[in-house]
């Protein structure tokens, strides 16, 4: 963990707001529990929010979705084929990396766009000792898909596996059309939730700025396509007024405009 973080982490769980999973086997990785206070200081949260965006607006309106989703869902999302990271491990110590990490902290380059074989040759050729153990000594990197799977019946048959949610948007897709049929709403218009989702990362020492088993407050706004910039400035301005209805200094909150190499396929512009 880095040393900036361990007075946080300490006085988080001194206080009683954050203590670390499963701590009495010895912990478990990435994993946290709220106490008594951050359980209640999350609640205030959550409240606002949804008061704040669904109950004080005409034009956005409220869903709890399931964690589990039909297969077919992720698949036709991509996210069974294309939700992945790369991967390498350590031969010595066993000890498993995200590849882009190890190229951006040892060689301080941008490892956006490299293949698995790029990435491989780039580690091995230049010698890229293990933050761990200190070797030198790698695995060829491979994909890893970071959805959780379970199964739906006793027996654990490939057929019956589901998955574990990686992010909350999926189910308000799903159910647009019960939505606008049922609450009558026109564009433009937003579906919001809260809810957990999950993903199988490789999350060395970050406390809860990123974890495996976390909560989204996430907000779908369907407009026109012609309207996007101007709904995307205003919606920019609401959460910078958000950033302020918590507590958070305007000297604290600093915009970071993706360059459009680091954009999603989906995405026009991301701040």
């Amino acid at each position: 963990m880095k040393d900036t973080l361990k007075p946080i982490v300490a006085l988080c769980k001194r206080r009683g707001f954050i203590y670390p999973g499963s701590e009495i086997y010895g912990g478990f990785a990435n994993t946290y529990s709220f106490g008594p206070y951050g359980a209640q200081l999350k609640k205030n949260i959550k409240d606002l929010w949804w008061k704040t965006f669904v109950e004080k607006r005409r034009d956005l309106v409220g869903l709890d979705g399931p964690i589990l989703l039909h297969p077919k869902a992720w698949k036709a999302s991509g996210h069974l084929d294309g939700f992945n990271d790369a991967l390498i491990d350590c031969k010595a110590c066993k000890a498993r990396f995200r590849c882009d990490h190890l190229i951006e902290d040892a060689l301080k380059q941008n490892a956006d766009g490299l293949t698995l074989s790029q990435m491989t040759d780039l580690i091995h050729k230049n010698k890229v000792k293990c933050p761990k153990c200190g070797a030198q000594d790698f695995t060829e990197a491979r994909h890893f898909n970071l959805m959780f799977h379970t199964h739906m019946s006793k027996t654990g048959a490939d057929g019956d596996v589901a998955y574990l949610r990686p992010e909350t948007a999926q189910a308000i897709f799903l159910d647009y059309k019960n939505v606008v049929d049922t609450v009558r709403v026109k564009v433009p218009f937003g579906i919001a939730q809260i809810g957990k989702a999950f993903r199988n990362e490789i999350t060395p020492g970050n406390f809860v700025f990123r974890v495996i088993e976390f909560e989204q407050m996430e907000i779908e706004y369907f407009i026109r396509e012609k309207d996007w910039e101007s709904s995307f400035t205003e919606w920019l301005a609401s959460m910078h007024d958000w950033c302020k209805l918590i507590g958070l200094k305007s000297s604290h909150v600093h915009e970071k405009e993706h360059p459009k190499e680091q954009l999603s396929h989906y995405s026009k512009r991301t701040v």
